[in-house]
């Protein structure tokens, strides 16, 4: 089946990000633990009445992770007193979880935010081990790496002072990018920050005493760098002779991001002839934390011919299955599916959701436990073309650590064809929970990630991440530097 519903319109990363704040709080003193119990509580209600892992028979063993996941939040939520120990409590339930696509997050206004500091220097995880990627003057040397902190190695500390509080402990790319939050100071009063590490470069290693101080100006600018590099906006350019390079850093576009979308889309259409005869195609993900996949899906098929693309997809999920939880909660958002997806310019596909509504209303009205999503109907003309694909050159993938969602999807696709190899991180990975809700929870300072739908028999398991053909353990994660190591791969085809 070729799932096409909605196409994971939702799904992006949510804890990764912090939504607009919606409602302001009131001023008067908070009781950070009674908002906390509440939030927690609820956040458990929502995700026990509208999770698809409470009848998922493949996972039967979700009902007592969620009553884990409540059990040790609320336990934290009774200790809280400030706006972090009530941060750290709901990151507290994601974590158990382990799916970054349940949960709850807090959307703190600006006023309760705990000042975030730091030690003077942004680490970056490389490979299986941390190093220091820059540091201010007198800090520890650039390239050096973090042996251990007060006595401790510096995985374990990553394990319990970052992976403790959300998900990804068990995936390599979330290493590459979360275990440098290590060395942030975020206000969670539940973990002891380190004081004193052991930093080696060569044969050299010094103990060096931790000042952490309030965050500069341009410490994004530095973490940034770390994680991904230079953020290109969206767009198609040549970089090099017959090199062309495509950048995708948002599946979430805002209006102007949606209007260069539109414009790479015809970009790509006007020099189609051009990229297939090129030396290859750059499709660059970083800064990329999900969103919507309709994005991917409609440069692949201008890539490589909507028919190639539509064949290969069919085949890979001919036996993939999509069942959503028909419940109240998830209606409405269902309900809003068709006029977010026309605002993106595919009215094709929002004609389909507004012909699944109905029979979500009806499966909803039955109290059934799940409703199949159908095979999407053919569209006109969707059948005919020649589905031998139309690109044939080198086909790179920058691939960031924190790719998830949509991301992963895009990449599902990219790698249907075999001229396909990604560069950079492992991926991130997710469950086959999808399509996420973000409902308001009670203090209206935090929010719950409540799934809708579940992947039976998706290509991709629960969980699976994609490693690189081409790891880029450099600290440089320039365009410059992946466009070298690329000619440099290129050179020895």
């Amino acid at each position: 089946m070729l799932a096409t519903l909605a196409a994971a319109l939702l799904a992006s990363a949510a804890p990764q990000t912090s939504p607009a704040e919606t409602a302001p709080a009131p001023e008067a003193a908070h009781d950070w633990s009674a908002l906390a119990v509440a939030d927690v509580e609820a956040a458990y209600a929502e995700t026990k009445a509208n999770h698809p892992g409470m009848f998922d028979s493949v996972n039967p063993a979700f009902p007592q992770l969620l009553e884990t996941a409540r059990s040790e939040a609320l336990a934290l939520a009774r200790r809280a007193s400030t706006p972090g120990g009530f941060a750290a409590s709901l990151a507290r339930f994601t974590a158990v979880l382990n799916d970054g696509h349940a949960g709850a997050y807090d959307v703190l206004p600006d006023r309760h935010e705990p000042p975030v500091r730091w030690p003077g220097f942004v680490a970056a995880w490389r490979g299986d081990a941390m190093y220091v990627h820059r540091a201010r003057e007198g800090g520890p040397p650039a390239g050096s790496r973090i042996e251990s902190c007060d006595g401790r190695p510096v995985t374990d500390l990553v394990r319990t002072n970052v992976f403790d509080w959300r998900s990804g402990v068990g995936v390599p790319g979330d290493w590459w990018s979360s275990a440098r939050r290590v060395f942030v100071d975020d206000g969670n009063p539940f973990v002891a920050l380190p004081q004193t590490c052991r930093f080696v470069k060569g044969r050299a290693a010094q103990d060096r005493a931790l000042a952490w101080s309030p965050l500069p100006g341009d410490y994004q600018q530095w973490r940034n760098a770390a994680i991904n590099g230079d953020l290109l906006p969206i767009g198609l350019a040549e970089r090099a002779q017959g090199i062309n390079w495509i950048a995708m850093p948002d599946f979430s576009p805002d209006e102007a991001g949606v209007a260069a979308y539109q414009t790479l889309f015809a970009d790509i259409e006007a020099k189609a002839g051009a990229l297939r005869r090129g030396r290859a195609v750059v499709l660059d993900l970083r800064h990329n934390n999900g969103g919507s996949s309709l994005w991917s899906r409609r440069i692949a098929e201008l890539l490589w011919g909507k028919p190639a693309v539509e064949a290969a997809r069919r085949e890979a999920s001919a036996k993939t299955r999509v069942l959503w939880r028909p419940t109240p909660g998830n209606l409405a958002e269902v309900r809003r599916f068709g006029d977010l997806i026309r605002a993106q310019g595919d009215a094709a596909t929002a004609a389909i959701v507004d012909a699944f509504v109905p029979m979500f209303e009806a499966a909803v009205a039955r109290g059934d436990t799940w409703l199949e999503e159908p095979d999407a109907p053919e569209l006109p003309g969707q059948s005919t073309g020649d589905a031998v694909p139309l690109l044939t050159v080198p086909v790179y993938v920058v691939v960031p650590g924190q790719c998830a969602s949509a991301c992963l999807d895009a990449i599902d696709v990219f790698k249907l064809f075999p001229s396909t190899r990604l560069i950079g991180a492992p991926s991130s990975a997710d469950s086959t929970y999808m399509e996420v809700r973000s409902p308001e929870l009670p203090s209206g300072m935090a929010r719950a990630i409540i799934p809708m739908k579940v992947y039976v028999d998706r290509p991709r398991g629960n969980g699976v991440f994609y490693e690189p053909d081409i790891v880029m353990r450099d600290f440089d994660w320039s365009t410059g530097n992946f466009l070298k190591r690329i000619e440099e791969d290129l050179a020895q085809r």
